[in-house]
């Protein structure tokens, strides 16, 4: 087993803005992992008492895509970090998934190309679609505006805007406009506040969005502030969701004791933020005995790792998935890697 990596940079169509910046640009380590396999077709050749099989060598492909100021493995040193990690699995095969913990942007990828070398030995699969939520990025008014038009005119029936980039008064008369031509059972409105409320004002602003039967807000206020987040979702109008809190909680015991502490209505779950696919396993499971909703959304990734969630998600949320998932956004580089993937309508398609 060898494995390669190779760094590369995607670039976004049009600005990404959150309450934490503005991405143009999307850094990201694709491992490959080459292993020789026997042919398909089992061939062989003997010579005396030797038996020869003809080879091939197989190439599982992942991707490890840390966000930058909000991933708990970003640093300087990445790539060399990656580059350890990988070479203990080509000396053991196996991924040593107890010191990984602290890295679920590799550890990710590395479960992506794992993933990626046993299924090609599978037949085919069917192709399959997941219903998702069209994403408004953060802008001016007017931009806002021209992009929920967009995604109403392409068949979403749920919508997410990011807020908290321009003034609140102007982000509830985009809400409140929204929902004086659609009802809230022609659109869903999610909102993702990505931690830009503050303790004092969160209520305040929950109420007002409240009036206009919004779904569920993610994260109001920015993470680690445990008792604060408690206390909104004790109190709230309307549904909170768990998404930036979850980050860098990666023992069973603390994710515990972050849902027993909170007790949030939802989490929101990226494989590549959130501990892999088995880190996000464990959340979804300690969720599910809690009564607690939760749905998987992509982290920016390019189609690579696009392409392995929705796999993942249909994996683990059944294949007739109702809730919409935030996997939208493969359409957001101009230079994204080919990959089985479509948007139609309001549903995304993944194909053999």
């Amino acid at each position: 087993m060898k494995i390669d990596i190779e760094e590369r940079v995607f670039h976004f169509k049009q600005p990404a803005g959150t309450s934490r910046g503005v991405y143009t640009e999307r850094r990201s380590w694709i491992v490959r992992i080459k292993e020789e396999r026997g042919k398909a077709t089992g061939r062989r050749a003997e010579l005396g008492n030797e038996r020869r099989e003809e080879r091939d060598l197989w190439c599982g492909i992942g991707e490890c895509a840390p966000l930058p100021d909000l991933s708990c493995d970003a640093s300087p040193d990445y790539g060399r970090t990656l580059r350890a990690f990988c070479d203990m699995v080509e000396q053991s095969g196996q991924i040593p998934y107890e010191l990984m913990r602290p890295y679920p942007s590799m550890l990710f990828g590395l479960e992506t190309a794992f993933w990626d070398l046993k299924h090609q030995a599978l037949p085919p699969q069917e192709a399959f679609s997941i219903p998702i939520n069209g994403l408004v990025w953060m802008g001016t008014f007017d931009e806002m505006y021209q992009r929920i038009e967009d995604k109403l005119k392409q068949g979403f029936h749920c919508v997410k805007l990011k807020i908290g980039a321009i003034d609140w008064n102007r982000e509830i008369e985009l809400i409140r406009f929204i929902r004086s031509n659609f009802s809230k059972e022609q659109i869903e409105l999610r909102v993702d506040a990505n931690g830009g409320f503050t303790p004092e004002d969160a209520m305040r602003k929950l109420e007002q969005l409240a009036a206009y039967d919004i779904h569920s807000i993610e994260q109001p206020i920015r993470q680690h502030q445990w008792a604060e987040m408690a206390r909104l979702c004790r109190e709230t109008p309307l549904p909170i969701a768990l998404d930036e809190e979850l980050i860098g909680v990666n023992l069973l015991q603390m994710k515990a004791a972050l849902l027993d502490t909170i007790r949030p209505h939802y989490i929101i779950l990226k494989p590549s933020l959130h501990g892999g696919m088995k880190g996000c396993r464990e959340w979804i499971q300690l969720a599910l005995e809690r009564g607690i909703g939760s749905w998987m959304t992509s982290a920016l990734e390019s189609n690579i790792g696009l392409n392995a969630i929705a796999h993942f998600c249909a994996e683990v949320y059944g294949p007739d998935i109702k809730m919409p998932q935030g996997l939208g956004t493969g359409m957001l580089f101009t230079d994204n890697i080919p990959m089985p993937l479509e948007i139609r309508g309001e549903r995304l398609w993944v194909k053999s």
